[in-house]
């Protein structure tokens, strides 16, 4: 997640959106003909400022989505606002986000996930009625955490056992309080949050301070033993890049901080929010169970067949984040002059895709309240014919994408295969943006045992 990239960019600018025609599900006027200039896009009304000073009397954009999305409603479906970041994304993508990247750290991210399921499964078992109730909130930060720190810096935690890392517990709490402070800082002028939030920016710099730490110490361990004698085999993704040498250290670095920071909350929400959308709807649970149990014995033999075997759950991923997107946008900047919606759009300027409101647009997903994983796999039959965003696309996707849907597909095949999941809550869970999105509460989860 480009943290500093996309808080540059919501402080860009006033608003500007592109109408489309009613087929989209909005109150704007069917697009003309004619071109027309991009001085007639569609604005939002009323000063810029006092919107941001909306916001910020409004607990810090919680519900920036929805505010959005009505936006979309009334105006359209679209909002607009280097050579050595290319360069670097280039030489990261071969041990980051290529597949075989994903092969090679696969049977670790397995490992954690067999772990989770199995600590998951002994506290369950303990219960008379074979059954356990919980906020599965902390174990899902864990197990992200912990998978993340392996797959990266080739280093087991402790979080999935008796006795954690203190390090790595104070990680996950300096990650807390600096998702939390972003979202109080991310609209206030910086000039005037001086004055009115010390407090918070004093919050926001030690948090930050810590979780660069974090990533220092680990990368430093990695090199010092690196030094000392070449790896008989794969040790993770910082040493293979270490080990490469195409980027500078500093590149290095920077971009591991980047992935460590951007690798636990926003895997754990999605998580959570598949968990529950199985747990109340037990028909899609079923059928993902029996996938997951037929493939069992292949993955269990060679886990990288995970990525291939289990296509409804990897399609339930993409359900999951097309209704609860962890970003809210996905923004390009345009670098040829292009008509969009029949206005001309000028070089240089910042597009926002609105993802929230993409995903939940009714002429592009049918039934789009609904959560059907079946639609991924049926375009056609179910009316979906656009891509899953989430994660972005092309070469500034999401640097963590591959990592993330593997820790995320192994760890609910190896729940799948173990529990069945269950809840007395039905209603829809209410969503608020805190620089991501997340839900404001998780219902109550129950896992019985099964086999």
């Amino acid at each position: 997640m480009a943290f500093r990239a996309q808080a540059r960019g919501w402080r860009a600018g006033p608003w500007l959106a592109l109408s489309r025609a009613r087929a989209l599900g909005t109150r704007a006027a069917p697009a003309p003909r004619a071109v027309l200039p991009f001085e007639a896009v569609p604005r939002c009304p009323g000063n810029k400022w006092m919107r941001v000073l909306q916001i910020w009397r409004q607990q810090g954009s919680e519900s920036l989505h929805l505010e959005m999305h009505r936006t979309f409603q009334e105006l359209g479906p679209i909002f607009r606002n280097g050579p050595e970041w290319r360069l670097n994304r280039l030489k990261l993508n071969p041990d980051v986000l290529s597949l075989q990247a994903v092969q090679k750290y696969i049977p670790m991210v397995d490992g954690v996930a067999r772990d989770f399921s199995q600590a998951l499964r002994a506290r369950v078992l303990q219960n008379a009625r074979g059954s356990l109730t919980l906020d599965i909130r902390p174990s899902i930060l864990y197990y992200t955490v912990e998978a993340s720190s392996l797959a990266l810096f080739g280093e087991r935690l402790g979080l999935l056992g008796p006795s954690p890392s203190p390090a790595s517990l104070h990680f996950l709490q300096a990650l807390e309080a600096m998702l939390r402070s972003t979202a109080q800082l991310l609209y206030l002028p910086r000039g005037l949050s001086r004055w009115t939030s010390a407090r918070v920016w004093k919050e926001h710099f030690e948090s930050w301070d810590y979780i660069v730490q974090y990533a220092n110490e680990a990368i430093q361990r990695i090199y010092q033993e690196l030094a000392l004698g070449r790896p008989q085999h794969y040790s993770g993704i910082v040493g293979e890049l270490l080990l490469r040498a195409d980027l500078s250290p500093e590149a290095v670095r920077a971009n591991c901080i980047e992935l460590t920071a951007g690798s636990v909350d926003t895997t754990a929400y999605p998580l959570w929010m598949t968990l529950f959308e199985l747990a109340r709807n037990p028909d899609v649970q079923h059928a993902l169970r029996q996938e997951s149990q037929g493939a069992q014995a292949g993955i269990a033999e060679n886990p990288q067949t995970a990525v291939t075997e289990l296509p409804l759950l990897r399609a339930a991923l993409k359900e999951t984040l097309r209704l609860y997107p962890v970003g809210i946008s996905v923004d390009r900047q345009v670098g040829s002059d292009v008509v969009l919606q029949n206005y001309h759009i000028p070089a240089g300027t910042l597009v926002k895709v609105q993802l929230y409101s993409l995903g939940r647009n009714p002429s592009v997903f049918e039934r789009p309240e609904r959560y059907h994983p079946q639609r991924w796999l049926d375009g056609r039959g179910s009316g979906t014919r656009a891509p899953s965003l989430a994660f972005g696309f092309g070469v500034r996707q999401c640097l963590g994408r591959r990592l993330a849907e593997t820790e995320m597909l192994l760890l609910l095949h190896h729940v799948l295969n173990n529990f069945l999941v269950e809840t007395l809550t039905h209603e829809d869970v209410k969503m608020v943006y805190r620089f991501i999105m997340m839900p404001s509460t998780l219902p109550l989860l129950t896992f019985r045992a099964i086999h």
